[in-house]
């Protein structure tokens, strides 16, 4: 009986601290369920609240390199205002989807996608080292910022799971599957440079189905 009640309050623990971290939970997107966090690996939930790089988060829990690869890039001009990147209507905004993956192995035969990120930049707030760096691809965005001499924070905004759609070709074998879902914003001197989404696939047999 006292360890059912020791896992009762470990489970409210963790949710309480998920909400205190998570700052814009109330306004995630209606695709986002919930989840039980006790359902995650302890991998899992690092990567949920990390405010490092997740790249080296991969590499060291793996032991083993990273590849970021660039899908699709686009550049458009805002439609109507974007609330968290602080931006009017018609302003500039590139968009960025990337997959860090690790190589294959004798056992997956072919590369392991750890995450699929989709990034909204706001390049004329950027460094230029950080906007050169990402044309030539000369690493990925927590690298390139950690090179400069930028003062940055993190706002964990929302989280949840969802059934991804849409995904670009070279993802096409998780179309629907079940992903563990986070955005947040990095900012510099109160001006938010882009938001992210990263989307962790997940086993179906951690939502039971």
């Amino acid at each position: 009986m006292c360890t059912n009640h020791t896992v009762v309050n470990s489970d409210a623990i963790v949710s309480e601290q998920l909400e205190a971290l998570f700052v814009a939970q109330a306004a995630r997107p209606a695709v986002l369920d919930d989840i039980n966090p006790s359902q995650l690996t302890p991998f899992q939930r690092a990567l949920l609240v990390t405010d490092g790089t997740v790249t080296r988060l991969i590499k060291a829990y793996t032991m083993s390199s990273v590849e970021v690869v660039p899908l699709r890039e686009t550049e458009r001009a805002l439609g109507i205002e974007h609330a968290w990147l602080e931006l009017p209507i018609g302003d500039p905004i590139v968009t960025r989807e990337v997959v860090l993956q690790t190589p294959a192995t004798a056992d997956t035969q072919a590369p392991k996608v750890h995450a699929y990120a989709i990034s909204d930049l706001v390049y004329q707030r950027l460094p230029k080292s950080v906007v050169d760096g990402l044309k030539s691809r000369a690493g990925g965005l927590g690298s390139l910022l950690q090179r400069t001499i930028l003062e940055t924070r993190r706002d964990l905004l929302w989280w949840g799971v969802e059934r991804a759609t849409g995904l670009p070709d070279a993802l096409g074998h998780l179309e629907s599957k079940p992903f563990l879902s986070r955005t947040y914003r990095i900012v510099a001197k109160k001006d938010p440079l882009m938001l992210i989404t990263e989307k962790f696939p997940l086993d179906e047999s951690i939502l039971g189905t």
